[in-house]
């Protein structure tokens, strides 16, 4: 296996990506019959695509599938009784440190109240104009302008990572450092595989890469503290965030920035592919936003309902329940498939379209409840600053007729692996 050091962001996408493709079924039209047909299952459903899921760890766990909005709102809703303390089984044992995801009761509370204030609107906002809006036009888009066509996942690769780095608070002057440390988010990602011997070595890749990633992050950490950390950048507020006398140390502030590199960067990349691709395959709809850049926002929720990156959340029964009239045990793994929620067919009218139009319903691309993400906010302003700066530099931007059309695909994490355009 090749040492951390030398993991390469293509490759370590890839690796996420075919990790997580599922078999190829048109898994729309399987979510179609299970929600009239099996609305909650008592299976592993995803384990049976072949899909590697926290839910399957622990063969002697029952697992219970669900497949409709409203139960799917009813576990992701109550975390007292659907709980996520198990996470750090998984992906959370690459993660030793404060991991949302990964917690339960007051300690989450308190967790979450303490960094909820860095991800507000207003300092999202601030951030947009000062940082992310000149990253993405001048380093990645009007470099493009000239040639007239583009593999659009390629910035896709980069922008989300690279604006997330500015705004976490790494120097800016060594763009080979980015591409590293988003090859090591993306391994920690490939870290779970379902084939065992692929399974070995992608965990090892995955805690080097955790550890390496670690290590620069903690750098950077004690860096900042000691200059007196009194900017507007995500570390320089973790340091001075607190809530009932209570701050975050060293270790805490640096495994926190390290778990967002792999989320922030990954489902951002997703995110937009498939944006791009529904409003390429829709181009009056993209004429429309062209024209009334209010439609952003709508755009990119509407995306986000139809084409969730993360496909299921999975949580665990903390006593025995009822849900959708199936006795639950205690112990046992709650698998809500919330590409099947969100396009059922009792709470969005035509429900399989992409409407920009729609009234706004709560959907589960974000997750829901106490556990939402956290980064939500910073996510949507990244694509709205993307999609605009398209649109602006890009005229006419169109399908290239010449290459494969794109695909959403994938049965875990969601997206397009090639998005092909040319303009004018």
């Amino acid at each position: 296996m090749s040492n951390a050091k030398e993991v390469t962001l293509e490759k370590a996408y890839a690796g996420v990506a075919s990790n997580y493709h599922g078999q190829d079924v048109d898994l729309n039209a399987i979510y179609r019959d299970m929600r009239k047909n099996s609305p909650i299952i008592a299976e592993n459903f995803m384990g049976k695509l072949g899909v590697p899921n926290i839910a399957g760890l622990d063969a002697n766990r029952p697992t219970f599938t669900v497949f409709k909005h409203k139960e799917s709102m009813a576990v992701l809703r109550d975390a007292s009784n659907f709980t996520s303390g198990f996470i750090a089984e998984g992906l959370g044992a690459f993660f030793d440190g404060l991991i949302l995801t990964g917690m339960d009761g007051d300690e989450h509370k308190k967790a979450r109240a303490l960094l909820q204030p860095i991800f507000m609107p207003d300092v999202v906002n601030a951030w947009r104009d000062s940082k992310m809006d000149p990253i993405v036009r001048n380093e990645y888009l009007l470099p493009m302008v000239p040639n007239k066509k583009a593999e659009l996942m390629e910035f896709a690769l980069y922008f989300p990572i690279r604006l997330i780095y500015a705004l976490i608070g790494f120097p800016d002057d060594n763009p080979e450092k980015i591409r590293q440390y988003a090859a090591w988010a993306l391994a920690i990602l490939a870290g779970p595989q379902v084939d065992a011997e692929k399974a070995a070595l992608a965990r090892k890749a995955a805690m080097e890469a955790a550890k390496s990633l670690y290590d620069a992050v903690m750098e950077a950490v004690v860096e900042v503290r000691k200059s007196g950390s009194q900017d507007n950048t995500l570390m320089g507020r973790l340091i001075r965030a607190e809530f009932e006398g209570r701050k975050l140390d060293d270790h805490e502030i640096t495994t926190f920035v390290r778990s967002l590199l792999p989320a922030a960067g990954e489902t951002t990349t997703r995110t937009f592919g498939s944006l791009m691709v529904l409003l390429l395959q829709h181009p009056d709809v993209l004429e429309r936003v062209r024209n009334d850049r209010s439609l952003v926002g709508k755009a990119i929720d509407e995306a986000i309902r139809l084409e969730p990156v993360a496909t299921f959340k999975v949580r665990q029964a903390a006593q025995d329940l009822e849900l959708g009239g199936m006795q639950i045990p205690k112990g046992a793994m709650v698998q809500c498939i919330v590409s099947s929620a969100n396009r059922d067919e009792d709470v969005f009218e035509n429900s399989e379209t992409f409407d920009i139009d729609r009234k706004l319903k709560p959907s589960f691309g974000f997750g829901f409840g106490p556990h939402m993400c956290i980064g939500q906010f910073i996510a949507k302003t990244e694509l709205n600053v993307a999609l605009n700066a398209v649109l602006d530099l890009f005229p006419n931007i169109r399908l290239d007729p010449d290459r494969p059309a794109p695909v959403i695909e994938g049965a875990q994490l969601r997206g397009p692996k090639s998005v092909p355009v040319i303009w004018d």
